[in-house]
């Protein structure tokens, strides 16, 4: 006798499909987070959108120029926009263009506190420390150039070799021939010596003295303001030996020398650190006459 099994039914995998399509909340909801979503994201597009706009910035034109790379090799002008901020430099400008769009902007500079001198540049018409020079007290559009009256390299860069030849030129280092009896003594300075050359020994090599002289532009040979500074600074010195002072003026009024200097006042006005050039120019020159003089 034969026995019949019932047919079974899938009923549990029907229920399981069932269970697992989304109902029309589950979509409903879905929708209202992506939506929500792209609102928040809209929203916050336009708020930034919106600071940006309300971002006060300083527009630079800096002066561009590479030998080295074709397309580049003709001088021109770049612009740039930069968010100001309270007691920003021209340096400062200057780093956030180079890190911000173009890597390849190259200039000079390392202290970032006016002691360096490597950072001496053609802000707005005038040889300025970059370091130094706020944003604030710029006229925009603030235009940046290399120093005037040197080869430029690349872009804000000039050779200074000339203006280091120069400096050298004059023997810029201490140098006598009497010494303190004791080994161990000072070679003591008296507090107005010190006075009279303080200001001569602040000179950093920046070279806006030199880029700034008439006569340093048509002259190629002559000493320049700030090697005579540096002359000054030592034959005015009271511990530096007699024969060497006489060898320093013997240098100071040949004739690309003190001579040459006609007075201008120029290399005075651009000095970063204030020192009074022209006047040790003059001080040197009637040294140098005093020396000529003869009695007999």
């Amino acid at each position: 006798m034969s026995t019949q099994i019932p047919k079974q039914t899938d009923e549990s995998s029907d229920t399981d499909a069932e269970a697992e399509a989304p109902s029309k909340g589950d979509e409903r909801r879905d929708e209202k987070r992506r939506r929500a979503a792209e609102d928040r994201a809209r929203r916050q597009a336009e708020e930034a959108e919106k600071a940006a706009a309300d971002e006060e910035t300083v527009e630079l034109k800096v002066f561009r120029y590479d030998p080295e790379i074709e397309g580049k090799q003709e001088p021109r002008f770049d612009t740039f926009h930069v968010p100001f901020t309270k007691g920003m430099t021209v340096l400062d400008a200057l780093m956030y263009s180079r890190d911000t769009y173009d890597s390849s902007l190259t200039f000079r500079h390392s202290c970032r506190q006016a002691v360096c001198g490597s950072d001496a540049m053609f802000v707005n018409g005038g040889q300025k420390l970059a370091c130094k020079t706020q944003i604030s007290d710029l006229e925009e559009p603030i235009r940046v150039e290399p120093l005037p009256h040197a080869e430029v390299r690349k872009d804000l860069v000039v050779d200074l070799e000339h203006f280091y030849d120069q400096m050298e030129a004059v023997e810029p280092y201490f140098q006598t021939n009497e010494y303190p009896d004791g080994e161990l003594e000072e070679q003591r300075q008296t507090r107005e010596n010190r006075e009279k050359i303080k200001m001569s020994t602040r000179c950093i090599w920046c070279s806006a003295c030199m880029s700034s002289c008439n006569i340093a532009a048509g002259d190629n040979e002559y000493l320049g303001p700030a090697a005579i500074n540096k002359a000054y600074r030592f034959a005015m010195d009271e511990r530096e030996g007699e024969d060497m002072k006489q060898k320093r003026l013997e240098i100071i009024e040949q004739e690309h020398g003190v001579w040459r200097c006609q007075t201008q006042f120029s290399c005075t006005e651009v000095c970063p650190k204030d020192i009074p050039l022209t006047e040790h120019i003059q001080e040197l020159k009637r040294e140098a006459v005093k020396n000529n003089l003869k009695f007999w």
